[in-house]
Parts: C-alpha cells; sequence; structure tokens
C-alpha cells in the first residue's frame, strides 16, 4: 500500500494549506474512499494529467501509471475491509 499511503500522504500536505481540511489517516472510513476515488478522477482529467500540455506524454504516461497503482490499492483496501469502491471515470 505505499502507492495508495504516498498519495494520502501527498493530499494531506497539500490540505494542511487550507484552514478546515480534514486530515486523512487510516482506518479509511467510507467518505474518505468517496473523496479519495474524488480526487483521483481529478487528478486524471486530461488537463491535470497533462499539466496542461506542459509535460512530455512519457511524464503524463508516469503519471497516470501511479494513478492507477493507487486506484488498484485503494480497490483492494476497500475489498479487504468491506467498503464500497465508487467508480473512478478518468481511469480507463
Amino acid at each position: 500500500m505505499k502507492n495508495l499511503q504516498h498519495y494520502i500522504d501527498n493530499r494531506n500536505s497539500w490540505n494542511s494549506f487550507f484552514p478546515g481540511s480534514t486530515t486523512i489517516t487510516f482506518p479509511l472510513s467510507q467518505k474518505n474512499v468517496d473523496d479519495l476515488a474524488r480526487s483521483l478522477d481529478g487528478d486524471l482529467s486530461p488537463e491535470n494529467l497533462h499539466c496542461d500540455g506542459e509535460i512530455s506524454q512519457r511524464e503524463a504516461q508516469n503519471k497516470y501509471n501511479y494513478y492507477g497503482r493507487v486506484i488498484k490499492e485503494l480497490e483492494d483496501y476497500c475489498l479487504y475491509n468491506v467498503l464500497g469502491m465508487p467508480t473512478v471515470h478518468e481511469y480507463y
């Protein structure tokens, strides 16, 4: 679960800049899972994935692969902990 943990740590780091934002910790709740899936959906949008055309195709593919690993680990976590896994629409 190192990719999922890294993703959550990174998200918590960014959220620390905003007053009132909550920190995601394990064990994850269904709300945490839903928020993570929604965040991953946004990260995988073409504009975000390609940094508005500022990165190479290889860099964008590396980001896509990383997010795919995060999604897989989140799916496994949900399965093991009997949580529902929302659909990440931008992941093919």
